[in-house]
């Protein structure tokens, strides 16, 4: 679970409640991949944006172009409690006990600045089972979540079985044809190419299957601001099987 966040109250549940049932599912690409969209998640956002303007963000791993804080335990545990009988039927997934850690997240990272590993699509991990949610609360120029081929493989999500190969071909992409230059992923040139994007319409959420290829969408021209109010807030929330 998420650890505790530096918000000085305990959160108040009843402005946290969320309303997932709303969930639409469908598939998109050649490999079918599940996508839950919910339009509207949260009956108070405004009450999200409020409290993550009280949190300490931080950067956290080298991997995320900005800085997060982690969501409260208790808000973690109460929405656990509502999504978990969804995520089983919606990813056909029966009978799994889950595990949650979530964070709220801003993109920050000038394009100028972005790390090799930045610049390209990317996953959450490599098991399949592992299910990631992106609640949009931001009303920039900045779109959603973008999914992708990667060319030379096909590939369009990793297992540990496919990683080595992938790997080493992406290894080879660079070598022949360089980095991308820094900038946020649009279409995925010259080794990904996209296949597949939702919008970060304020309020909505989405699901999807952590091990497939993916990239926020960042509108490159657009400004990256700290300020929860003004930034590109997010929600991000990853869902494990918990561990026996």
């Amino acid at each position: 679970m998420a650890s505790a966040s530096v918000s000085p109250a305990t959160p108040d549940l009843t402005e946290w409640a969320i309303a997932p049932e709303a969930g639409v599912v469908s598939r998109f690409s050649e490999k079918n991949h599940v996508l839950v969209r919910v339009p509207q998640l949260m009956r108070t956002p405004e009450h999200a944006v409020s409290q993550a303007i009280l949190q300490d963000f931080a950067k956290i791993t080298p991997q995320y172009p900005g800085v997060r804080a982690p969501l409260e335990s208790t808000v973690c545990a109460a929405w656990l409690t509502r999504l978990a009988p969804l995520l089983e039927g919606w990813f056909a997934m029966p009978g799994t006990r889950w595990e949650m850690q979530a964070w709220y997240s801003l993109v920050t990272a000038a394009p100028a600045t972005l790390l090799p590993i930045q610049r390209l699509p990317h996953v959450d991990g490599t098991d399949p089972r592992q299910i990631a949610m992106m609640l949009y609360l931001h009303r920039t120029g900045h779109g959603g979540t973008a999914f992708f081929r990667h060319r030379s493989t096909e590939l369009e999500a990793l297992t540990e079985p496919d990683y080595p190969r992938y790997a080493a071909a992406l290894k080879a992409d660079v070598a022949q044809s360089g980095l991308p230059p820094a900038a946020y992923v649009t279409d995925g040139a010259p080794h990904f190419e996209r296949v597949h994007a939702v919008p970060g319409t304020f309020n909505s959420a989405v699901f999807y299957r952590g091990n497939i290829l993916h990239s926020g969408v960042i509108d490159n021209a657009a400004p990256l601001s700290a300020d929860p109010r003004e930034g590109r807030l997010t929600i991000n929330a990853f869902f494990r099987p918990a561990a026996d």
